[in-house]
């Protein structure tokens, strides 16, 4: 009775109305993760009710434990949410959950995703161009430039003419890109994110492209933070995220250095960042946990709750788009492009849109930048294929392909 009662509570839980106070965020770290048992999963459900990575580990513990209903409940939740189960658990959810729930679990279970397609080839990148991170396209749609994780450099497009690598002294892993809204300069984060064997000649933190790939300008970040996806304010102050340390950074204008504006502890993994458009709040997504809001001026953290039933981790890309946040959800199952409607004060989800999901010719949906009202991104990851900056053995490179999504108007 008690693991039915904690399940309808999860399940049942009133929606937050806009105009409400924003839900705390509960600081999560290393720790966090080691969780098991089903009274401490679900507490952390209640704390992070939209993570589909937290709903799936209290669902283990409910089948361990033999709580039947409870995990009837845990499906439902993943159901609504489009989460899809590999074949192996589809076989055996039902046979954990007991014979008495075990035709109903089966009949939650997606079998497959809905495939939905809407994007096309914008271009593509040679596969000697290595790990391919994120790309930033101008805002005028002209070709603009590639990050490259393995190769350590960047690679500029220009128009008329073919993808050339242009070396970036001492720079680390180049991952995350952003520009403020005039499209005058560009920033691209430098760190080691990929575990390659330490080398302290190289450069950690931001590089300024000026609008010219010759004249570079290095911005260093704070001993042992490994900085990767960025954004850009109104006010021209660059944020980064660790996502292996887990805290936020800002880099103000003329400063000659990175500062803390969250400190590790707070988030396990940040990624994705998005500056609301009056510049008062930064949106993060931490990975497994969902997405979060930094009042910029305080330096509070709070949770973005949803009105809306969606699945809000598993975030890496993330930009704010005409009162919507456009995420990739490379950590969902399935893999999905979603646009979440905002509400006016910017502080509820009130809607849910998938713009692309399960798409045949993706490997893993990366970064990307937003041009005009369509977003520009890489389509063929391959995080999978290389280890320490260099290829896995056995594993050849392939091309990146770049696919341009259009950001249709709700």
């Amino acid at each position: 009775m008690r693991a039915l009662l904690a399940a309808l509570a999860l399940t049942l839980s009133a929606p937050l109305c806009a105009g409400a106070a924003a839900p705390a965020w509960r600081a999560v770290d290393a720790a966090t993760g080691q969780i098991a048992d089903t009274a401490g999963l679900e507490q952390l459900a209640r704390d992070f009710p939209d993570s589909a990575s937290v709903r799936l580990r209290l669902l283990n513990a409910q089948l361990e434990a033999g709580e039947g209903e409870a995990a009837l409940a845990s499906l439902r939740w993943l159901a609504a949410r489009g989460h899809v189960f590999g074949e192996r658990a589809r076989a055996q959810i039902p046979r954990l959950i007991g014979v008495a729930q075990a035709e109903a679990a089966r009949a939650l279970m997606i079998p497959a995703p809905e495939v939905l397609a809407a994007s096309t080839v914008h271009d593509e990148i040679p596969a000697s161009a290595g790990l391919i991170e994120s790309v930033f396209v101008r805002p005028d749609g002209e070709p603009g430039f590639a990050t490259s994780v393995s190769r350590r450099s960047l690679f500029v497009r220009f128009s008329q003419g073919n993808w050339r690598e242009i070396a970036v002294p001492r720079s680390w892993a180049l991952s995350g890109v952003a520009s403020p809204p005039d499209g005058e300069s560009a920033w691209v984060a430098s760190a080691n994110i990929d575990g390659a064997p330490e080398d302290t000649s190289r450069f950690t933190g931001l590089i300024e492209l000026p609008g010219d790939v010759d004249d570079l300008m290095y911005r260093p970040a704070p001993a042992g933070v490994a900085v990767s996806d960025l954004a850009v304010g109104p006010d021209r102050v660059v944020y980064a995220s660790d996502p292996i340390g887990g805290g936020v950074y800002r880099l103000r204008p003329h400063a000659a250095a990175l500062e803390a504006l969250v400190p590790p502890g707070t988030f396990r993994s940040p990624q994705g960042l998005a500056v609301s458009a009056d510049g008062t709040r930064l949106y993060v997504s931490d990975y497994r946990y969902g997405l979060a809001m930094i009042d910029l001026a305080s330096g509070a953290v709070s949770r973005l709750a949803s009105d809306a039933p969606a699945a809000l981790d598993g975030i890496d890309g993330l930009w704010l788009h005409k009162g919507e946040l456009i995420a990739v959800q490379n950590g969902t199952s399935p893999m999905r492009i979603s646009a979440f409607t905002l509400s006016e004060d910017g502080q509820l989800i009130t809607g849910h849109r998938i713009l692309e999901q399960a798409h045949p010719e993706w490997t893993e949906p990366l970064g990307g930048s937003i041009a005009g009202d369509a977003l520009y991104y890489v389509a063929t990851g391959q995080w999978d294929r290389y280890d320490k900056g260099a290829l896995r053995q056995g594993m050849t490179a392939i091309p990146t392909v770049i696919r341009k999504l259009p950001l249709a108007p709700r």
